[in-house]
């Protein structure tokens, strides 16, 4: 299936092994270095981040919920990460114990820097993350690869949900109507299933807009959302000035996160956002969602990767390196290539969203 950028140029494989796939968090505050809260940095491998969350508790001696992170990191991954542990008593743990609790199966957390905070990290505390990412036995031309990379690394990509969003073979959607339906699921399983459905209508809206090409442009009625933000504005009428800064990546077009209330878009947009959203197990995910209680908002149609940078380790491995805003996925870029096969998924995928921010 062809993309933003027309068909695919690339084969190949990720996640061969954990090195091949590692994020760094890119911190979105610095520690104020006083209160209750032990801010740790920390790398893992072959942890997802609840899993991680569970180490450090019985490191540290505390319940679950006195663990906060920023963002959730895969399994099959190197990943370095913000944790933070409430310690009234303000005594840190020796960070030895924790090296030396490292599984037998390789598992492993290490405290890279710690300080005191005074607050609980909450979800989403990060300005964004870093990749390198390794594709193993890559075939497609190498001119024709470094072609779309440099489009892309112009131009930017669709801000799509990556699969992951969706579970096991897309079945959180499926579940979600259900849900719709009556059936009864744990609070925590509602909020993934809300999520799934949600992104699942934003990715249709996105589709049609890649399809007529205005995926990175404005329509007439756009919503602009400011980039590193989730600040919107608009519709009004378009201007030199919004060309300007849609150029220079200040602002991006938007598409809707579905809930009750009217579209905030109008004119062409809203005509695209609807006529994407009007089959009918679209409306009963919108009809699902409104019950549920979400509200409209918005999410930026088009995706920057910063500072994207590539190397020919061999033949046919190609090294990757970008960062990313929060919220958006690693797979987002690896599909406008093409075809890239995610090795762990046959050793089983954990539940985190690895490939995203």
């Amino acid at each position: 299936m062809a993309g933003a950028f027309g068909a695919r140029v690339l084969s190949a494989f990720i996640r061969t092994t954990p090195e091949d796939f590692q994020v760094e968090e890119i911190a979105g505050f610095e520690p104020s270095g006083e209160g209750e809260h032990l801010l740790l940095t920390i790398e893992k491998r072959g942890l997802n981040t609840a899993d991680a969350a569970k180490r450090l508790a019985a490191w540290a001696g505390v319940q679950e919920m006195a663990i906060g992170y920023a963002g959730m990191k895969d399994r099959h991954a190197v990943t370095r990460q913000r944790f933070s542990v409430h310690l009234p008593r303000r005594v840190a743990p020796d960070a030895g114990n924790l090296h030396s609790a490292d599984a037998d199966d390789g598992s492993a957390v290490r405290v890279l820097d710690q300080a005191w905070h005074h607050r609980k990290l909450p979800r989403g505390a990060l300005a964004g993350n870093r990749f390198m990412l390794v594709l193993r036995r890559a075939q497609g031309d190498r001119a024709e690869i470094e072609a779309r990379l440099q489009q892309i690394a112009a131009r930017g990509l669709p801000n799509w949900f990556g699969e992951q969003r969706f579970g096991r073979d897309g079945g959180n959607v499926g579940a979600a109507l259900s849900m719709f339906a009556g059936r009864r699921v744990a609070r925590a399983q509602r909020s993934i299933l809300l999520s799934a459905a949600r992104s699942a209508l934003f990715n249709r809206v996105l589709a049609a807009r890649v399809q007529d090409g205005s995926w990175d442009a404005g329509l007439e009625g756009e919503v602009w959302m400011l980039a590193g933000s989730r600040s919107v504005f608009g519709p009004e009428p378009w201007s030199e000035a919004l060309a300007q800064r849609l150029a220079r990546f200040d602002i991006h077009p938007s598409g809707p996160l579905w809930g009750a209330g009217p579209l905030r878009s109008s004119g062409g947009c809203a005509e695209v956002e609807q006529a994407a959203l009007c089959g009918e197990d679209a409306l009963a995910i919108r009809d699902g969602l409104e019950r549920a209680g979400l509200k409209q908002e918005r999410r930026a149609l088009r995706l920057f990767a910063l500072d994207l940078a590539w190397e020919w380790l061999d033949a046919d491995s190609l090294r990757l390196c970008f960062s990313l805003p929060p919220g958006s996925y690693a797979t987002a870029l690896l599909q406008e290539l093409g075809e890239v096969t995610d090795s762990a998924s046959s050793r089983g995928r954990s539940s985190d969203s690895g490939l995203a921010g």
